[in-house]
């Protein structure tokens, strides 16, 4: 019996994904097949930790943006995050660049999870001491949503190829520093996390921008956002003690709130359209909601088991 509910659940869990396997113009079709099962494999381990300790990272700064600023992609998920795993009652801490640490502070006020802590470092600084404190503070998991990771060359590159280094500390090396395990959310080839999949193949410009580090697991999604969505649902379904708690962030008002709250107050700009508005990726929030309510609808028909 225990058997076939884990296998209903895998497949309800391989349904919502599924919503976030949704090209947006990308070329990331081969992505989503290589990363399949990705969202499950991710879910059920943090579900069998009794009571993970969990450090996000995030922020993308957009040198281009108009401010430059760090994009909306990314500190909202994360925000959305942090306030279900704050509202299970679980540790929870945020690590960005100081270019990023306003719109990440937004996002988290907006969304209630103000006291969750920023751990944030320098461009061109190091991050030893975050290591340091991550250690301390007992973290064993590690989420990374849309977080620049290095190229084949050490570089962090954007989708249009430009290096971006001069604006981003190396978290990457945070990430990959343990002991805690590791998942990352990306949507684009340029994402921590992207190394598990071979990108130089599958994506265009992938042999100049594709992340090189790998995650224990990874999640692909057509915006990086859906996989904040995905996540929460699929923990959601796991771990009933934590259902109310997860989907506090499937709100759809909050969910618009929070973008809003970082484009006025961080300020946040969209990394397409590169414009200080409430958008994600170049799609409008009614467009995120549509995924939303697609990932919802997954989750009601797996509350029912």
């Amino acid at each position: 019996m225990l058997l076939a509910l884990r296998s209903d659940m895998k497949m309800l869990i391989g349904e919502i994904e599924a919503c976030i396997h949704r090209d947006v113009g990308r070329g990331m079709d081969a992505v989503f097949r290589a990363a399949r099962g990705g969202l499950w494999g991710a879910a059920s381990a943090l579900a069998e930790t009794p009571a993970p300790r969990i450090g996000l990272i995030t922020g993308f700064f957009v040198p281009g943006g108009d401010p430059p600023a760090a994009e909306t992609d990314g500190p909202a998920g994360a925000a959305l995050l942090a306030l279900g795993l704050i509202a299970a009652g679980l540790s929870c801490r945020l690590a960005t660049d100081t270019v990023c640490q306003s719109a990440c502070r937004a996002a988290l006020d907006a969304a209630g999870a103000g006291a969750v802590p920023i751990d944030a470092a320098p461009p061109g600084g190091t991050v030893e001491s975050l290591v340091d404190l991550w250690r301390q503070e007992g973290i064993d998991w590690v989420i990374a949503i849309e977080r620049c990771g290095p190229a084949a060359d050490g570089r962090p590159r954007n989708m249009r190829g430009t290096d971006i280094s001069p604006y981003a500390a190396p978290l990457e090396e945070l990430f990959s520093a343990g002991p805690w395990r590791t998942i990352a959310i990306g949507d684009g080839g340029n994402e921590i996390g992207m190394g598990s999949v071979p990108v130089d193949r599958h994506i265009p410009l992938g042999h100049q921008i594709g992340c090189v580090v790998p995650a224990d697991f990874l999640i692909a999604a057509g915006v990086s956002h859906w996989g904040a969505y995905a996540m929460l649902a699929a923990l959601a379904l796991l771990r009933p003690e934590w259902s109310a708690a997860m989907l506090r962030g499937l709100n759809p008002g909050l969910d618009r709130s929070v973008v809003e709250a970082m484009v006025r107050d961080g300020p946040a700009v969209d990394g397409i359209s590169l414009r200080r508005e409430p958008t994600i990726d170049g799609l409008g929030m009614d467009v995120h909601q549509e995924v939303l309510d697609s990932i919802s609808i997954g989750y009601t028909t797996g509350s029912m088991f």
